[in-house]
């Protein structure tokens, strides 16, 4: 069993020049903009089509806790599993955000020997999407308020501007701000506040956009505002939508790296998962579907976040049916379903991973109403024991479900090739899928039927703001959007302590806000955050860098 850091395992990691890894899958030189030796952006504009395209295979995960249980070391380890086994396979990941990296989450990158390389750049500023999104994101805030500066010709009410400034870090100071102060000559004073970049709707619009026109088309429909009169005022209204296109032009092309083992991995977008849809970008998506026979692919916490907004938002505008979906569980999330606190899970405990498989049924449950078949990927880690193990295998053997031990944070694509065969099995046979409800309910039956199927709750109840909101979205014609619902990734209802399956609540909708531009409703839940803070002992309290310019305590 390996001692090193994920950093340490990637260090010692001999990385191919990206030209080499484009080859494997067909990307010709004149398609493939590096970005020095061992990462770059493929033009899509030069990529040849087929009609046959890649089957795309969904990894999604219990409820996580904080345990851990690495979603994307299983999506990077089955991929190079699937390549060992002679499949022409790409993985599809997030771009990480600099908040998490610094905060508490830490990177996206994967783990141990399933990682996608090379780790330090595309944990930190990787190839300046991320960038461009905030740069994107607050040109936009200074084109609302100098307009209103030189004479508001379109009436905007400065009380009702929506959109807000980010910035790619954990910041709660700048959670609510104000603006314009100084004299006539520094603007008008208003209030505003920063979302961090992942939040922003720019990066939702980045990852739900099918090329460069309909990028443009979607950020002239973002709503910035409402007038004096209440009439929305949208990016078109201001004719910048050329403009922000503009600065977007190269961070919309796909970023092509590698997994340890060499398979070709795209890591392009990245929007929150308990905010927005919590998936990398349909372009990136797309691209490998044209470019391998197999795609892997993951979506942000568990299957009642990620999930549902992939399957019912991300499929849905990306034109593709998933072929298969993978459940990571692990025995120390399990226990703590059951009840176990942090600090007891090195001990063996098969009563509580009994009382926790709750949580993992339900999240099997949800991928079967989707129509498709899941399978159940057992993360390993270092103190399960075999009978923990055991049971979890036999309780999936009993009900019916494909299951496969994965050992590939500590062996690689080996530890994966169980998990890739029951895949495989999966992805030869038709699946039935369809999302979960039809864009022309309404949203309150939208949001009604995520509660009771996904989520295992009774019904759901607005507030007095949000009912103001339903009917701003009903008299704007906005109710036949997806609903995108932002609530705590711990548990199925909006309170974050209650583990395991609860049943018999209700979900409280806070707020209700029309993201016209990436085309779905966020409703808020709980105490969702879109700007989040930093932890007492950030992950940045252990970071430095050598004097070789290395990276330090990177995770």
């Amino acid at each position: 069993m390996s001692h090193l850091s994920d950093l340490e395992i990637a260090n010692q990691s001999t990385l191919k020049r990206i030209n080499e890894i484009a080859e494997k899958v067909g990307i010709t030189n004149e398609a493939l903009e590096p970005y020095g030796h061992f990462r770059g952006k493929v033009d899509i504009t030069k990529l040849k089509d087929k009609t046959e395209k890649g089957k795309v295979v969904l990894v999604t995960a219990l409820s996580p806790t904080p345990a851990g249980e690495g979603k994307s070391t299983v999506t990077v380890g089955l991929a190079d599993a699937l390549n060992q086994l002679n499949e022409k396979v790409m993985v599809a990941l997030r771009e990480p955000s600099l908040g998490p990296v610094f905060g508490m989450k830490g990177g996206a990158t994967g783990g141990g020997y399933a990682q996608v390389l090379p780790m330090e750049e595309i944990n930190l500023h990787f190839n300046g999407d991320l960038h461009a999104i905030t740069t994107a994101n607050n040109a936009l805030s200074a084109f609302i308020d100098n307009h209103i500066y030189h004479g508001n010709e379109l009436n905007i009410d400065s009380r009702r501007i929506e959109w807000k400034r980010v910035l790619d870090m954990n910041d709660r100071e700048l959670r609510q701000v104000v603006v314009g102060l100084g004299g006539p000559g520094r603007g008008v004073p208003r209030e505003d506040g920063f979302d961090i970049t992942v939040a922003s709707e720019i990066m939702a619009i980045f990852c739900l956009s099918n090329g460069i026109e309909d990028l443009k088309e979607n950020l002239a429909n973002i709503t910035v505002g409402y007038t004096v009169d209440k009439k929305p005022v949208t990016v078109r209204d201001l004719k910048v939508e050329g403009a922000l296109t503009l600065i977007l032009k190269d961070a919309i092309k796909p970023n092509i790296v590698q997994t340890i083992e060499g398979t070709p991995a795209l890591v392009h977008g990245g929007p929150f998962a308990n905010i927005a849809h919590g998936c990398n970008s349909i372009i990136a998506t797309n691209t490998a579907r044209k470019l391998a026979d197999v795609v892997v692919t993951e979506s942000g916490f568990g299957s009642d976040l990620g999930a549902e907004k992939f399957l019912d938002i991300k499929a849905r505008k990306a034109g593709f049916d998933p072929s298969a979906i993978v459940i990571v569980a692990t025995i120390r999330a399990l226990k703590m379903h059951g009840g176990v606190s942090k600090n007891e899970l090195k001990t063996e405990n098969v009563e509580a991973v009994k009382k926790g498989i709750v949580n993992l049924n339900k999240h099997i449950e949800n991928i079967k109403q989707f129509g498709v078949e899941p399978v159940v990927a057992i993360n390993a880690f270092i103190h399960d024991t075999d009978e923990e193990v055991k049971f979890v295998e036999d309780w999936c053997k009993g009900q019916g479900v494909k299951v496969a031990l994965t050992e590939v944070w500590e062996k690689g694509g080996k530890g994966g090739i169980d998990l890739a065969k029951e895949v495989l099995k999966v992805l030869e046979k038709p699946q039935q899928f369809k999302p979960l409800y039809d864009l022309e309910m309404s949203i309150e039956d939208k949001l009604e039927t995520i509660v009771q199927k996904v989520y295992g709750g009774r019904t759901v109840k607005f507030t007095d703001k949000a009912y103001k909101q339903l009917k701003t979205i009903k008299e704007n014609g906005w109710d036949k959007y997806p609903v995108c619902v932002a609530k705590t990734q711990y548990s199925f209802t909006d309170d974050p302590t209650k583990l395991g399956a609860p049943t018999e609540f209700d979900i409280t909708i806070r707020e209700l806000l029309p993201k016209t531009g990436a085309g779905f409703i966020v409703a808020l839940t709980g105490d969702i955050m879109t700007m989040p803070g930093l932890p007492k002992q950030p992950a940045a309290l252990n970071m430095d860098v050598n004097e070789d310019g290395t990276a330090k305590g990177l995770f």
